[in-house]
Protein backbone atom coordinates (compact mmCIF):
# COMPACT_ATOMS: atom_id res chain seq x y z
CA UNK A 1 0.00 0.00 0.00
CA UNK A 2 2.73 2.51 0.73
CA UNK A 3 4.19 1.93 -3.10
CA UNK A 4 1.04 2.86 -4.72
CA UNK A 5 0.82 6.00 -2.18
CA UNK A 6 4.72 6.40 -2.95
CA UNK A 7 3.14 6.07 -6.95
CA UNK A 8 0.22 8.26 -6.82
CA UNK A 9 2.04 11.26 -5.52
CA UNK A 10 5.29 10.66 -7.86
CA UNK A 11 2.57 11.13 -10.46
CA UNK A 12 0.85 14.17 -9.09
CA UNK A 13 4.21 16.21 -8.34
CA UNK A 14 4.84 15.38 -12.54
CA UNK A 15 1.77 16.21 -13.56
CA UNK A 16 1.45 19.32 -12.05
CA UNK A 17 4.65 20.09 -12.99
CA UNK A 18 3.75 19.75 -16.44
CA UNK A 19 0.60 21.62 -16.18
CA UNK A 20 2.58 24.57 -14.11
CA UNK A 21 5.25 24.86 -17.22
CA UNK A 22 2.23 24.92 -19.78
CA UNK A 23 0.70 27.69 -17.98
CA UNK A 24 3.70 29.74 -17.27
CA UNK A 25 4.51 28.96 -21.06
CA UNK A 26 1.11 30.53 -21.87
CA UNK A 27 1.24 33.48 -19.83
CA UNK A 28 4.54 34.78 -21.67
CA UNK A 29 6.34 34.23 -18.48
CA UNK A 30 9.01 31.43 -19.57
CA UNK A 31 9.47 29.45 -22.95
CA UNK A 32 9.71 25.42 -21.85
CA UNK A 33 12.51 23.98 -23.06
CA UNK A 34 10.42 21.30 -25.47
CA UNK A 35 8.51 24.01 -26.69
CA UNK A 36 10.27 25.61 -29.94
CA UNK A 37 10.10 28.98 -31.03
CA UNK A 38 9.64 30.11 -34.21
CA UNK A 39 12.29 32.62 -35.18
CA UNK A 40 12.62 34.21 -38.50
CA UNK A 41 15.95 33.98 -40.70
CA UNK A 42 19.09 36.01 -39.56
CA UNK A 43 19.18 38.87 -42.19
CA UNK A 44 23.06 38.58 -43.10
CA UNK A 45 24.51 41.74 -41.94
CA UNK A 46 25.38 44.59 -44.85
CA UNK A 47 28.79 46.04 -45.34
CA UNK A 48 26.75 49.54 -43.99
CA UNK A 49 27.39 47.47 -40.74
CA UNK A 50 24.87 50.26 -39.49
CA UNK A 51 26.74 53.72 -40.49
CA UNK A 52 24.19 54.31 -43.61
CA UNK A 53 22.65 51.64 -45.36
CA UNK A 54 21.53 53.41 -48.44
CA UNK A 55 25.71 54.21 -49.06
CA UNK A 56 27.46 52.27 -51.05
CA UNK A 57 30.09 50.35 -48.57
CA UNK A 58 33.52 48.51 -49.81
CA UNK A 59 33.88 44.89 -48.59
CA UNK A 60 38.07 45.20 -48.28
CA UNK A 61 40.67 47.69 -47.83
CA UNK A 62 42.29 46.43 -51.08
CA UNK A 63 38.87 47.23 -52.86
CA UNK A 64 38.72 50.19 -51.47
CA UNK A 65 42.24 51.27 -52.58
CA UNK A 66 41.44 50.08 -56.09
CA UNK A 67 37.87 52.15 -56.64
CA UNK A 68 39.62 55.08 -55.09
CA UNK A 69 42.66 55.12 -57.70
CA UNK A 70 40.32 54.03 -60.66
CA UNK A 71 36.71 56.34 -59.78
CA UNK A 72 39.50 59.21 -58.76
CA UNK A 73 37.39 59.62 -55.10
CA UNK A 74 38.90 59.86 -51.62
CA UNK A 75 38.97 57.35 -49.32
CA UNK A 76 36.87 57.80 -45.86
CA UNK A 77 37.82 54.59 -43.59
CA UNK A 78 35.90 54.25 -39.76
CA UNK A 79 37.85 51.87 -37.89
CA UNK A 80 35.47 50.63 -34.79
CA UNK A 81 34.19 47.99 -33.03
CA UNK A 82 30.49 46.27 -32.50
CA UNK A 83 30.67 45.76 -28.92
CA UNK A 84 32.27 49.53 -28.92
CA UNK A 85 29.64 51.88 -26.97
CA UNK A 86 31.94 55.39 -28.43
CA UNK A 87 31.61 53.34 -31.96
CA UNK A 88 28.30 52.83 -31.36
CA UNK A 89 27.28 56.41 -30.47
CA UNK A 90 29.46 58.27 -33.09
CA UNK A 91 27.79 55.00 -35.73
CA UNK A 92 24.26 56.79 -34.82
CA UNK A 93 25.01 59.63 -34.83
CA UNK A 94 26.38 59.28 -38.27
CA UNK A 95 23.72 57.37 -39.89
CA UNK A 96 21.20 60.08 -38.70
CA UNK A 97 23.16 62.79 -39.98
CA UNK A 98 21.51 63.72 -43.57
CA UNK A 99 24.06 65.92 -44.88
CA UNK A 100 27.00 62.95 -43.88
CA UNK A 101 24.96 60.48 -45.44
CA UNK A 102 24.68 62.32 -48.54
CA UNK A 103 28.18 64.04 -48.90
CA UNK A 104 29.22 60.05 -48.42
CA UNK A 105 28.41 59.22 -51.36
CA UNK A 106 31.00 61.33 -53.37
CA UNK A 107 34.01 59.16 -51.28
CA UNK A 108 34.75 55.37 -51.22
CA UNK A 109 33.34 54.01 -47.82
CA UNK A 110 34.72 51.83 -45.58
CA UNK A 111 33.87 50.66 -41.95
CA UNK A 112 36.45 48.09 -40.37
CA UNK A 113 35.85 46.02 -37.60
CA UNK A 114 39.40 44.21 -37.70
CA UNK A 115 42.91 46.28 -37.95
CA UNK A 116 44.65 46.08 -41.46
CA UNK A 117 48.06 44.91 -42.39
CA UNK A 118 48.80 48.88 -43.69
CA UNK A 119 50.58 50.80 -40.78
CA UNK A 120 49.68 54.31 -42.34
CA UNK A 121 46.07 53.23 -41.35
CA UNK A 122 47.14 53.67 -37.14
CA UNK A 123 49.79 56.42 -37.23
CA UNK A 124 49.50 57.31 -33.30
CA UNK A 125 47.70 53.95 -32.82
CA UNK A 126 44.85 51.40 -32.48
CA UNK A 127 42.25 53.01 -30.84
CA UNK A 128 38.30 52.85 -31.64
CA UNK A 129 36.50 54.56 -33.61
CA UNK A 130 38.62 56.43 -35.30
CA UNK A 131 38.37 57.52 -39.22
CA UNK A 132 41.21 58.74 -41.65
CA UNK A 133 41.24 59.96 -45.45
CA UNK A 134 42.65 58.69 -48.02
CA UNK A 135 43.12 60.68 -51.45
CA UNK A 136 42.98 58.73 -54.86
CA UNK A 137 46.67 58.47 -55.09
CA UNK A 138 46.41 56.41 -52.00
CA UNK A 139 48.38 58.71 -49.50
CA UNK A 140 46.93 58.96 -46.13
CA UNK A 141 45.58 62.61 -45.03
CA UNK A 142 47.10 63.19 -42.11
CA UNK A 143 46.38 67.17 -42.35
CA UNK A 144 42.83 65.67 -41.87
CA UNK A 145 42.37 65.36 -38.13
CA UNK A 146 39.77 65.30 -35.27
CA UNK A 147 40.10 67.57 -31.99
CA UNK A 148 41.90 65.56 -29.87
CA UNK A 149 45.87 65.67 -29.52
CA UNK A 150 46.35 62.52 -28.22
CA UNK A 151 44.17 60.31 -30.67
CA UNK A 152 44.45 62.70 -33.95
CA UNK A 153 41.75 60.74 -36.12
CA UNK A 154 39.43 59.80 -32.93
CA UNK A 155 35.72 61.47 -33.42
CA UNK A 156 33.06 61.44 -30.64
CA UNK A 157 29.40 61.84 -31.47
CA UNK A 158 29.14 65.57 -30.22
CA UNK A 159 32.29 66.24 -33.26
CA UNK A 160 30.03 64.86 -35.81
CA UNK A 161 29.79 68.82 -37.31
CA UNK A 162 33.61 68.68 -37.52
CA UNK A 163 33.46 65.38 -39.36
CA UNK A 164 31.06 66.94 -41.90
CA UNK A 165 33.43 69.15 -42.28
CA UNK A 166 36.59 67.28 -42.38
CA UNK A 167 34.56 65.25 -45.37
CA UNK A 168 33.93 68.56 -47.28
CA UNK A 169 37.77 69.16 -46.69
CA UNK A 170 38.86 66.15 -48.77
CA UNK A 171 36.89 66.41 -51.10
CA UNK A 172 38.24 70.28 -51.73
CA UNK A 173 41.70 69.06 -51.68
CA UNK A 174 40.92 66.41 -53.98
CA UNK A 175 39.59 69.23 -56.32
CA UNK A 176 42.89 71.74 -55.87
CA UNK A 177 44.98 68.70 -56.53
CA UNK A 178 43.31 67.68 -60.18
Amino acid sequence: MEKSYLSVFLLVVAVSYTMAKDFSTKNGKKDAPSVKKETQPKLPQTLSRGWGDNLIWTQTYEEALFRAKSGNKPIMIIHHLEDCPHSQALKKAFAEHKEIQKLGEKFVLINLIYETTDKHLSPDGQYVPRILFIDPSLTVRADITGRYSNRLYAYEPSDIALLYSNMQKALKLLKTEL
